[in-house]
């Protein structure tokens, strides 16, 4: 029930009837904070505890996952095999799952290593939990050697392997694979389709799509819910369909929510829709007043329009909510460690070098013919700021980074907690190119894979 009120209770009286140090109660109370995303209270009781089990060790495991902080997770999970505790095979879904939150290839090799080691066998949920992981880990081919190496797949397995090309833009393939799963006798689910739209959105396949949304009913009675519909305004705002996206959003009949509404604003961001875009915004703060987000993508749509003073207004009324923008960071992993980037970071210890790569690169690329896009710098200042403002993103950083601190051949891998802007997509296409190494971008939407100059998403993200 997630009634933290009535857990804190219980847990009162388990104090007072002295049965904390019963592992079972205390698990239990361990798994009750975690549930309830109050997960510094599940670690200070699991720090007191004497002997943990490995139910336990589980628990704070996923917890820790579930709130995003898959590192702690896996900090857990190592000090767990230190303790001696032997991980049965729920806990190693546990620790995959927390690998594909991170996307930290590195351990996901690691944690692979150990599944192969100790001959768990690959079952329906394990593979599917490690097809997810090498799919946000960016190693779509890894996670098709572990589907086509499980003798039993259900319909979530299918499904994980659709939504695995999905975010790597291979939206043909997706669509192979959910014919093979219909040859195979499985039939199709609700998260099957939200996985097929969604490929066919990212890959730019609207006549499939749109022929995938009305097989749904008709031949699955599968019903559309919101997370259908939202991949469809998707589809067709990407499209520049805008008309018939907003159509859609108008005559459906489940309940809208920020996501649906959050889609047809960044068809709006992509295609210049103002009017649109204060629409979807005003239905967004109906859902959502105090997310900072809206504002922001608001006032970019009106500073790609020039149109400062709406700019000006939309920062003050954030101002007045306080709220926040979230600042754009990139994380790249050298060397087994990971590395934070921020737009202007000078915090790292080797920034000069960095700056000094990014300035050898402008050098080279300019010539390659890159033009640094500045419609991307969305502040008022002149042409030479914006120059140097787009040339410290967060996400360049750290390509500059990986180039010097990884050896010629080797592959970058990088994460960004925001989209990638155009500029960058741009600039990483041209550093493939002339320094023949393969880039992989995971961003909040999908995976890019820049190499010889091309990206897989076809520049259509």
């Amino acid at each position: 029930m997630q009634d933290l009120k009535m857990g804190r209770l219980v847990h009162d009286i388990v104090l007072k009837h002295g049965l904390l140090a019963d592992k079972f109660a205390c698990a239990a109370l361990v798994d009750m904070y975690a549930k309830c995303k109050v997960v510094d209270d599940a670690r200070q009781l699991f720090d007191k505890m004497q002997n943990r089990d490995l139910v336990t060790w589980t628990v704070m495991i996923g917890a820790f996952a579930e709130c995003r902080n898959a590192d702690e997770s896996l900090v857990l999970f190592d000090w767990m095999i230190e303790e001696g505790v032997v991980p049965d095979k729920v806990a190693m879904v546990t620790i995959v799952n927390a690998c594909a939150k991170l996307g930290a290839m590195y351990r996901a090799s690691l944690v692979r290593y150990y599944i192969c080691r100790n001959k768990f066998s690959l079952d329906v949920i394990l593979g599917t939990a490690m097809i997810d992981m090498y799919a946000k880990c960016g190693c779509i081919d890894s996670a098709r050697e572990i589907f086509d190496r499980m003798q039993v797949k259900n319909v979530i397995t299918w499904s994980a392997m659709i939504a695995a090309y999905g975010y790597h833009g291979h939206g043909r393939k997706a669509i192979d694979i959910f014919h093979m799963m219909l040859n195979s006798g499985v039939s199709p689910n609700v998260i099957t389709f939200v996985s097929l739209l969604y490929a066919c959105s990212h890959s730019g396949l609207i006549e499939e799509g749109l022929r995938f949304f009305s097989l749904m009913w008709d031949e699955f009675a599968v019903r559309a819910d919101v997370k259908h519909y939202t991949c469809m305004v998707d589809l067709l705002g990407r499209a520049g369909r805008l008309d018939e996206a907003l159509e859609l959003v108008e005559s459906m009949a489940v309940e809208k929510d920020e996501r649906l509404w959050g889609a047809l604003l960044g068809a709006c961001r992509i295609h210049g829709n103002i009017d649109l875009a204060e629409k979807a915004v005003n239905s967004l703060l109906e859902l959502q007043p105090d997310n900072a987000g809206h504002y922001v993508l608001l006032s970019n749509i009106y500073a790609r329009a020039g149109r400062w003073k709406d700019v000006a207004k939309m920062r003050d009324m954030m101002s007045q909510r306080r709220l926040k923008k979230v600042p754009g960071l990139t994380w790249i992993e050298v060397d087994n460690k990971t590395y934070e980037f921020s737009t202007g970071d000078r915090t790292h210890p080797r920034s000069e070098k960095i700056y000094a790569m990014l300035e050898s690169l402008g050098k080279k690329l300019e010539l390659a013919g890159y033009v640094p896009d500045t419609n991307f710098v969305l502040h008022d200042v002149d042409e030479e700021v914006k120059l140097g403002m787009l040339y410290s993103h967060s996400e360049k950083l750290a390509i500059a980074f990986g180039l010097i601190a990884t050896a010629d051949g080797t592959p970058i891998r990088i994460t960004k907690n925001l989209r990638v802007c155009g500029d960058c997509h741009t600039f990483s296409k041209f550093v493939s190119a002339i320094t023949q190494r393969v880039i992989i971008v995971r961003d909040v939407n999908r995976f890019h894979h820049f190499r010889e100059g091309t990206c897989s998403c076809g520049d259509y993200w």
